[in-house]
């Protein structure tokens, strides 16, 4: 991560050395002999939590913040002995000290230092009066104050009651100020524990300051009710404010709006995917970039407390609110073939409850829905299950239920609600359909459903059409041949390791494909064309 040192910071520092002058004995005094190496301020130096070494001429000054009897200065030596001094920020001198070497460390505490930036310090061996080279100049600042408890405020959602609906996006903005290091971030949660942590941008639950110090983040209040958000200041040395609470009241949406590929009920299809720290990122399909606008912590996966290596699904809902069903399973050799179900209530996010397990159906149907015998062999769990894609409905009296389809044994299975103890149709069976990523995304704006198929030793990507008939029905014929699809483009594995649709994302009335580079930058397309970079994930 790149630091911006804080300009007073360098400055005081760069002052101090010129005005201490000669902090060495001259050349022609030093003669060979023990060294001093390993300058270093303990318990550390720090910028926005990152270790800094301030004692090299490329090095980054840092900051010291609390300790009981302030910093420790240490060094190695070879030397009996070493002497220690420290400048402030005028070229006083604060220290003039000498120490012994225990087994080859010397070091010495000063306490009681006042804050501010700008102190130096060298360390000389001390064996003969005038001899040995002392270190390079060592620089740090000392800020063992918090910054000002930051204000909250948001015309979105008023803490005196009013705005907007749950599900809808609100703005929130923060203000603080710290007259030491200077204020590097925010850290805030909405309904949850304040986590422990520094002033990563990468982290979702931070946001840097803008120059008055001030920034706002667009957050979603899950369900109606009252709703919780804690904030914290942090400066640059580290330095951290108690939470400050902004409670406020959301009130229920009497017209809830309705979207498949939608999970936090806000209209809007969205976009899961997990981050590097195995947290599940869902990022809104309108939005220009990559911010989620929720974050599911990856301790709230329902395996191996990451959500990383877990495929997760959603299109469709249930008898819950109108926002998907999600369906979540490992896909690791030897999983426990189960599936997960969060029956979403539109209250994100998903995992704060126990997931349902789901057992894979039992019985068969055929392509009308009537009972018929299911073929020897087939799978009995999720576990060998080579793809899976919420599908979308096939039911007209259910247009937005749910529908799995996966591939067993090489054929595509339609798993018909599963939340309802559903039934598997079997669609094809050439069995050809193994060496292929599925996407499913969703209905078009005339209702007609498609299956998009990616070869995975050419990267060819294909749609196979399901078009509704006049009856209500679909026509599965075209799912056959995974070969005599219409080709969309060629996406190789290696460039694009993941592939998905979460349905309509530009409000088109067509379903869109969003992929993941290898670089994993965030690519969405209009319909499978024309791509747009929406930048890296976090």
């Amino acid at each position: 991560m790149s630091r911006s040192v804080p300009p007073r910071l360098l400055a005081a520092c760069a002052t101090a050395v010129l005005a201490a002058g000669l902090f060495a004995a001259p050349a022609a005094q030093a003669e060979p002999g023990p060294a001093v190496t390993g300058p270093t301020v303990l318990p550390g130096t720090y910028l926005d939590t990152g270790r800094t070494d301030g004692c090299n001429a490329t090095g980054t000054p840092g900051w010291v913040s609390v300790s009981q009897f302030g910093p420790e200065l240490y060094a190695r030596t070879t030397a009996p002995a070493a002497r220690f001094k420290l400048w402030d920020a005028t070229g006083a001198k604060v220290l003039d000290t000498t120490a012994d070497a225990d087994l080859g460390a010397v070091r010495t505490s000063v306490a009681n230092l006042p804050d501010g930036a700008g102190y130096t310090w060298q360390v000389w061996p001390q064996y003969r009066p005038g001899s040995g080279q002392p270190t390079e100049t060592c620089r740090f600042g000392v800020d063992t104050t918090q910054p000002a408890a930051p204000t909250v405020h948001s015309d979105d959602f008023p803490d005196s009651g009013g705005g907007k609906y749950a599900g809808q996006p609100g703005a929130f903005t923060f203000s603080a100020s710290d007259t030491g290091s200077g204020l590097a971030c925010f850290r805030y949660v909405l309904d949850g524990t304040e986590g422990v942590g520094g002033c990563d941008p990468a982290d979702p639950d931070v946001v840097l300051p803008d120059a008055d110090g001030t920034a706002t983040v667009t957050l979603k209040p899950a369900g109606w009710g009252t709703h919780d958000l804690q904030v914290q200041a942090v400066d640059h040395a580290g330095n951290t404010t108690q939470p400050v609470r902004y409670s406020f009241f959301a009130p229920s949406n009497p017209n809830p709006p309705k979207a498949l590929g939608d999970v936090d009920n806000d209209g809007v299809p969205d976009i899961l995917l997990p981050d590097s720290r195995g947290n599940l990122l869902v990022i809104s399909g309108d939005a220009a970039g990559t911010t989620p606008t929720t974050v599911v912590p990856a301790e709230r996966a329902p395996l191996d407390g990451s959500w990383s290596g877990l495929q997760v699904v959603h299109k469709g809902w249930g008898n819950s609110a109108p926002a998907d069903t999600l369906f979540v399973r490992s896909t690791a050799p030897g999983n426990n073939g189960y599936l997960y179900m969060y029956a979403n209530q539109g209250a994100f996010p998903v995992g704060a409850n126990s997931p349902a397990l789901v057992r894979h159906p039992s019985s068969c149907t055929d392509l009308a829905n009537l009972p018929t015998t299911c073929p020897d062999g087939r799978s009995t769990t999720y576990r060998d299950v080579r793809q899976l894609v919420a599908f979308g409905s096939v039911d007209q009296a259910r247009p937005y239920g749910l529908n799995l389809l996966d591939v067993e044994q090489g054929d595509l299975w339609l798993q018909r609600d599963p939340s309802r103890f559903g039934k598997s149709t079997r669609l094809t069976t050439s069995g050809a359909w193994n060496g292929y990523d599925l996407i499913a995304p969703g209905p078009d704006a005339d209702g007609n459903l498609a299956l998009w198929s990616r070869e995975q030793s050419t990267g060819l990507l294909r749609a196979h059409a399901v078009p509704k008939l006049a009856d209500g029905g679909y026509d599965f014929s075209g799912l056959a041949d995974p070969a005599a699809g219409t080709v969309l483009g060629t996406f190789p594995v290696a460039d694009y390791p993941t592939l998905g649709s979460s349905g309509d994302l530009n409000g088109d009335g067509q379903p869109d494909l969003y992929a993941v580079t290898a670089d994993r930058h965030l690519l969405a397309y209009h319909g499978a064309a024309a791509p747009r970079d929406r930048g890296p994930l976090a």
